[in-house]
């Protein structure tokens, strides 16, 4: 199914799967995205378990950035801005 996606999807794709790799731990790639609650829930757990946690964090953004790059254009729009999916 082919979804009428707007310019600017790929870019915001890319950028957020390549923070989501890097940054992951942090939750940079959430706010790339609109996801403001789910960004704070990574970044908070990171920061206030001083970083104990940031790695099962890193874990999840690492699949949740190579889950962003390898998603076609017009499913990314439909799942992850359109209909707000914010995990996996």
């Amino acid at each position: 199914m082919e979804y009428l996606v707007p310019p600017d999807v790929n870019q915001k794709k890319i950028l957020a799967g390549i923070l989501g790799i890097i940054l992951g731990s942090l939750g940079i790639h959430k706010f790339i995205l609109g996801y403001t609650i789910e960004g704070i829930i990574m970044l908070l757990v990171t920061l206030l378990t001083c970083g104990l946690a940031g790695t099962v964090m890193g874990i999840i953004g690492l699949i949740e950035g190579i889950i962003y790059l390898t998603t076609p254009d017009d499913k990314f729009y439909y799942t992850y801005i359109k209909n707000r999916k914010g995990w996996f």
